[in-house]
């Protein structure tokens, strides 16, 4: 039997693919024992147990970014958890580790080296985190989810992704998506998401006061499904067409019946898209170091989508640059193929693959 030891977490981005791995792991395998190492404040502490999985913690140690009390505590508090870690190892009779970046990852790299325990990285956002920098020139295997990312050894595996995402037949559930949002399916529709937070500026350019962009959407024909985060207090004009919502659980749905998309760049968000075949353009967060821009970069280089500065993007934008999208079929189609060169729904099966390579399989 197999012992696995996933690490990752603290946010979606390191949760969901980890999960989708663990998944892949146990459907070929129910013998085989999946474990999951992670903090007790990130988000894995709840997703990872109710997925059915078995959380072993490791202590949050965040790398010091100056120096300050927290930079001399922390070769102290790194050197406990690497020990938790080989400790989790020894004691679990651990196979193999996989790590998705995150707080948990970092330890569990310099453990499975002490226990001479192979180990595999997996980076999901285009511009590695310190974790997976720290970890990838002694990994047995390194995959990327985009080209370009800058990892010593690695290799592009695309993105290990959610089920129902993967298996989505966007015209079977057409249908279904347009009566799950009150919306015609026989007409275009544009979705705008900003994430699971929302993003003011979207909001902004599209659905509030003077000057937003929404009745344009819909006088050129399309209907609109803008979600717009749980905090929004956005209001609803109350429109046929105009489908506004704080949050969507069935992104499925959502997915199913857009026709072009207006979002942020996470690098799930990417992911999904780009394997889907939507044809988008990004508006990638501005707070951070500049990762969603970069995630976004192969897809634009494609030809499978557009993107648009944060700082830039308002109703007039919207007005100049995304309804001539819009209303132009045949570039839409040309991006939508050009998805086909940047996305993929094997990034659960590719990173499988450096698993069994780095066992020896």
């Amino acid at each position: 039997m197999t012992t696995y030891l996933l690490a990752g977490g603290g946010t979606a981005g390191h949760v969901n693919p980890l999960l989708a791995v663990a998944d892949a792991l146990r459907a070929r395998d129910p013998e085989a024992e999946v474990l999951v190492l992670g903090t007790r404040e990130g988000l894995e502490a709840r997703l990872v147990p109710e997925r059915g999985y078995e959380l072993l913690i490791v202590d949050k140690v965040p790398f010091p970014r100056r120096p300050n009390a927290a930079a001399a505590a922390f070769p102290a508090q790194f050197r406990r958890a690497i020990a938790q870690v080989r400790s989790h190892i020894a004691q679990r009779g651990v196979d193999v580790v996989v790590g998705f970046g995150g707080y948990a990852s970092a330890p569990a790299y310099v453990a499975a080296r002490r226990e001479r325990v192979p180990f595999v990285v997996h980076e999901a956002n285009a511009r590695p985190g310190l974790a997976n920098r720290l970890g990838a020139p002694r990994a047995a295997r390194v995959g990327v989810a985009f080209e370009g990312t800058p990892l010593r050894g690695s290799r592009v595996v695309g993105m290990p992704l959610r089920r129902e995402i993967v298996t989505l037949d966007r015209n079977a559930l057409r249908a279904e998506a347009a009566a799950h949002f009150g919306l015609d399916p026989e007409k275009p529709v544009l979705l705008v998401f900003g994430g699971s937070l929302g993003a003011q500026r979207l909001n902004a350019a599209f659905g509030e006061g003077h000057g937003a962009a929404w009745r344009d959407v819909i006088d050129a024909g399309w209907q609109l499904l803008h979600v717009t985060g749980e905090r929004s207090e956005l209001a609803d004009p109350g429109v046929p067409g105009y489908a506004v919502r704080r949050y969507v659980d069935r992104m499925d749905l959502a997915f199913a019946i857009a026709d072009f998309i207006v979002s942020r760049a996470g690098a799930a968000t990417v992911s999904e898209i780009s394997a889907l075949g939507i044809p988008t353009a990004y508006v990638p967060y501005a707070v951070g170091n500049g990762e969603q821009a970069l995630n976004a970069s192969s897809a634009v280089r494609a030809g499978a989508a557009v993107l648009i500065p944060d700082a830039d993007f308002t109703g007039d934008r919207v007005r100049s640059e995304v309804l001539p999208l819009l209303a132009d079929e045949a570039r839409r189609a040309a991006m939508t193929r050009a998805a086909a060169s940047v996305g993929t729904r094997n990034g659960t099966e590719n990173v499988v693959a450096m698993i069994d390579e780095a066992l020896g399989r």
